[in-house]
Parts: C-alpha cells; sequence; structure tokens
C-alpha cells in the first residue's frame, strides 16, 4: 500500500466556532495520538483527506511543523447529509510495528444451483498486519456451495504477513436456501370472496 503524504498544520483554537472557520476554509480538524505521546490537534486539506480516505485503512505520511508522523485513520465522522468530513482520529504507526485493523470481505464465484442466497454475517475481518504492509480486503470463494454451508473466519485464506486477531470460529458467510411464498388455502380465499 502506497503512503500518501499530507501536510498539517496545528490547531490553536477548539470548540464549535473554530471548528466551524476551519470547515469554511476548506480544511478538516483532526487529533493525532498513539505511542504514548501527547496528543495533537491539526487541520488537514479537506479535499487531499477525502481522496485519501477513498483507501481503506489508509497510511497516511503527515508533516507537523518540520516533523514527519505515519499514522492511519481511526475514526472518520462525516455530516450526515452531506457526506463531509467532519473530525478525523488519526493512530500514529511506526514502521514494522503491527496494528489490527478490519478489512473488507469480497466473494467470488457462482452458489450451487437452486436459489440459494448469500448472507454476509460479517462485512470484515478483524486482521493484524504489519502497519506498512496493510490488506485492502480479502477473497472468499464461495463456488458450488449450498444452503446450509458456512465460511468462519479461520477459513479465509489471508493475505502474507496478516494474521487473524478477532474470533477464529466465528461465522462470516452463510448460505440459506431461498424462502419461498406459501400459496393462500382454497378455502380461506373463496370465504373471503363471499364476504
Amino acid at each position: 500500500m502506497a503512503e500518501i503524504k499530507l501536510a498539517a498544520q496545528v490547531r490553536t483554537e477548539f470548540g464549535k466556532g473554530a471548528a466551524r472557520r476551519t470547515r469554511r476554509a476548506n480544511l478538516v480538524p483532526a487529533v493525532v495520538y498513539g505511542h504514548g505521546a501527547e496528543s495533537v490537534h491539526i487541520t488537514l486539506p479537506a479535499h487531499e483527506l477525502q481522496l485519501a480516505l477513498r483507501t481503506a485503512n489508509v497510511l497516511i505520511g503527515l508533516e507537523i511543523e518540520g516533523k514527519d508522523a505515519l499514522v492511519i485513520p481511526k475514526a472518520v465522522q462525516r455530516n450526515a447529509l452531506k457526506g463531509n468530513i467532519e473530525h478525523v482520529d488519526l493512530l500514529t504507526v511506526k514502521r514494522g510495528e503491527k496494528v489490527n485493523v478490519e478489512i473488507a470481505v469480497h466473494v467470488e464465484g457462482e452458489l450451487a444451483p437452486g436459489g440459494n442466497l448469500l448472507e454476509y454475517v460479517q462485512n470484515t475481518l478483524l486482521v493484524e498486519a504489519e502497519a506498512t504492509h496493510i490488506p485492502e480486503s480479502v477473497t472468499v470463494s464461495i463456488a458450488g456451495l449450498d444452503a446450509g454451508d458456512s465460511i468462519l473466519a479461520k477459513d479465509i485464506p489471508l493475505p502474507k504477513g496478516s494474521v487473524l486477531a478477532g474470533d477464529e470460529d466465528a461465522v462470516v458467510l452463510q448460505i440459506v436456501a431461498a424462502q419461498a411464498e406459501e400459496p393462500a388455502a382454497e378455502g380461506t380465499e373463496a370465504a373471503t370472496t363471499e364476504a
């Protein structure tokens, strides 16, 4: 995964009014924390941050007052109506350090014939990976699976350098039979039309 560079400015104003002024200036308030260091309140360019966050678990290289910091997004708050980023929590990481992150689960292949349905019990997996080599997703083959089959977290092949950090016996995907509508009983139908 490529590292995305962003220039950050230290924030000195706090509160709702200051946050609104920051957003009007096309900046996003953020906080950087981790490794026992004191948290640093910063602002980031809104457009560049929006583009960077299109990639899940993106690795961001920040330049804060001449110092470099390597971070990953931990929490992103968005405006419920507009979808704009309102605030970001960033976790400091070091090269070679292992971090726990959630990665997306994708499927490939066709289910066994018969009108079966695929149900995502979990659409992400919690994995431990090196901060500079976080996988974007995992792909699972569902080819030929039939109703009643399920895929557990431990059955999913993980990318090299990643290990499962969550419950290995958790059901991630399951195949269910399609529910057919019950035909209405003839006697009940006749009784309702006569009444």
